[in-house]
């Protein structure tokens, strides 16, 4: 068996990347696609390769010879690369493809090493590697019935979203066996080109084919492999994400800050995100409306605070809607100035935030991470404003109402402003619960500012909803002016617009994300590394102990498991110490990370 690579394209979408290089040379993790594919045809037994190059030929030819070992390397020159599409490249191997059975692969993937083995130990003499559709995929789709028989390639134009989990799509790695090449893919390959020339794709052969009875075209479906077709930068980001290792792919994932449903097999533990809510018959109406949201502005400030007092039951001149709780607190970094008291360590935003304050922390370390009042009361008077998260993030530490507006009380006595964000305050136990989006409370208190986040609490982070709360007249025409005229988009006017339909549904959500906590407190109670802290929000901060490191789990349980948990190694009021955080999912998502944890042994 050889193996035939198409690598004569210019991979344009690459830009820089591919200026001097061809795709099949673009690094990954250290290594290049082609070193990466070579390796794993020596792993199947091959041990020849036909190249089909073109664009920075002599380049890729001078890589092969310095770079490739123990590997009978054939080139096929493409001179016409510019102004043809592979299905002209494979054509020029059309001899080679009539002489032995062939692994056909493209120059621009990136996928496991085994995975070509695993191709050629198949049954079937002829086959295309497939793996289920995603959102993200683009090319080739295919239909295959119970028997793994491919019935269809399915063209851009004729995809149906209704019929996307009925979907494969094309890997772009075949098997064909010798006769299938002579007696079927090769006739058919070159009618095609003489009927429709040169500038088109070889797969739109294998469509022909496929409509064809007992071709005996089969797909290799791909369960837990992992490959990337990689097109431009962003493919090339991504790609890299999915085959690092170890401490570099924790970092990749970490500086992501969010997009993790590129990664559908991953399960996110770091952010903090309801599972609960929003439910079907509300997604449902948001879809019904798709369209029109997406092809019209939204209201302006005036009505998306009209919207948002609806919610929250307050005036509507006491609220403001920002494009997520992040750009609200950068918004008062006009109004809050001087020393800023921060109990921490904290939510990294309200230290971020306010270059021109001194930060002045309120340790909570050295009470076991938890909120003290009477520590928070007695900074009061060594700075100018106080900002408080609660729950806190990320113990998960509670402040009661009492102690809360005590406190508030005496910033209000000496004329400072506090901040209280009371993002993850609605997943505290039902009997704990409680808001200081009050209009009474908002009221009697003029330096009270509440932050809270819809974006967690209601399930909704892509549509990056928050909102500010205050009785402070100034402050709001402050924030405002700050504000662009359109600062979130029609998706989230709409969800504002219908949120106070399913108040109910999302209280039993908050509610069972409370049970939820308590079951996963309980059992990370009994993982013998861990000692977790209790918590009112949903997430539940972890010491780990006995000589492992939070570093340690952390990669591990991403590279091994893709379980993405986070490591606060680093996050100040952590310094050389090892805390982990960890989210409330679903029981099931819940479940597999005990399971996990349970099993996990330091290396």
């Amino acid at each position: 068996m050889q193996g035939i690579m198409l690598a004569a394209g210019m991979g344009k979408r690459l830009g820089k990347y591919t200026n001097n290089n061809t795709k099949c040379m673009l690094k990954v993790c250290d290594e290049t696609l082609l070193e990466r594919a070579v390796d794993s045809l020596k792993i199947a037994g091959i041990n020849k390769l036909i190249l089909v190059v073109g664009y920075k030929a002599d380049n890729l030819k001078e890589f092969v010879n310095t770079h490739i070992k123990d590997m009978d390397i054939v080139f096929i020159e493409n001179k016409d690369y510019s102004t043809t599409n592979n299905i002209y490249s494979l054509y020029l191997a059309k001899d080679y493809l009539m002489k032995e059975d062939t692994i056909l692969l493209e120059s621009d993937l990136i996928f496991d090493k085994n995975l070509i083995k695993e191709l050629v130990d198949m049954p079937y003499d002829t086959a295309a590697a497939v793996a289920p559709y995603e959102p993200w995929m683009d090319g080739t789709i295919t239909l295959v019935d119970e028997n793994d028989n491919i019935l269809e390639f399915v063209e851009k134009k004729d995809f149906d979203f209704d019929k996307a989990h009925e979907y494969f799509k094309t890997v772009n790695i075949y098997k064909f066996s010798k006769e299938f090449s002579s007696t079927c893919y090769i006739p058919f390959l070159e009618a095609y080109i003489k009927a429709y020339g040169n500038n088109e794709y070889y797969e739109l052969v294998l469509k022909a084919i496929a409509n064809l009875s007992k071709t005996g075209l089969k797909a290799f479906k791909l369960t837990s492999e992992k490959w990337y077709e990689i097109d431009d930068a962003q493919d090339l980001d991504i790609a890299t994400n999915i085959f690092a290792r170890g401490e570099e792919m924790l970092s990749l994932y970490q500086k992501r800050y969010g997009g993790y449903w590129r990664f559908s097999s991953l399960k996110d533990f770091c952010y903090l995100v309801n599972p609960y809510f929003p439910p079907k018959n509300m997604i449902d109406k948001l879809k019904y409306s798709f369209y029109e949201l997406l092809t019209q502005y939204p209201s302006g400030m005036y009505v998306q605070s009209i919207n948002a007092s609806r919610m929250f039951n307050i005036d509507e001149n006491q609220i403001i809607v920002g494009n997520g709780a992040a750009e609200l607190i950068n918004s008062l970094k006009s109004i809050i100035r001087g020393k800023l008291g921060v109990p921490t360590p904290t939510f990294n935003e309200y230290v971020r935030c306010f270059p021109d304050c001194n930060i002045v922390p309120i340790d909570t370390s050295i009470d076991d991470y938890k909120l003290n009042k009477d520590k928070i009361i007695k900074s009061i008077g060594e700075v100018h404003n106080i900002a408080i998260i609660n729950p806190d993030n990320p113990s998960g530490s509670f402040l009661e109402k009492d102690d809360l507006l005590e406190i508030i009380d005496i910033c209000n006595e000496q004329d400072k402003y506090i901040i209280v964000d009371e993002s993850f305050i609605d997943f505290a136990q039902e009997d704990k619960r409680y808001t200081l989006i009050n209009s009474e409370l908002l009221n009697k208190y003029k330096k009270l500012i509440v932050i809270k986040s819809i974006s967690k609490s209601y399930g909704v982070p892509g549509l990056r909803l928050g909102v500010l709360a205050t009785g402070n007249k100034n402050v709001i025409d402050t924030v405002k002016k700050e504000m662009p005229v359109w600062n979130i988009n029609s998706f989230g006017e709409y969800f504002l617009q219908i949120i106070t339909l399913y108040q109910k549904e999302y209280q039993i959500a908050c509610n069972r994300i409370a049970e939820e906590r308590e079951w996963l407190y309980k059992e990370l109670n009994k993982i013998d590394y861990l000692k977790p802290y209790e918590s009112q929000a949903n997430y539940i901060l972890c010491q780990v102990t006995n000589n492992y490191t939070s570093t340690q789990i952390a990669k591990d349980l991403l590279e091994k498991h893709l379980l993405y948990i986070k490591d606060l190694r680093g996050k100040t009021g952590f310094e050389n110490k090892q805390y982990i955080r960890i989210a409330v999912r679903n029981r099931e998502d819940n479940e597999m990370l005990i399971d996990v944890l349970k099993e996990y042994k330091r290396e």
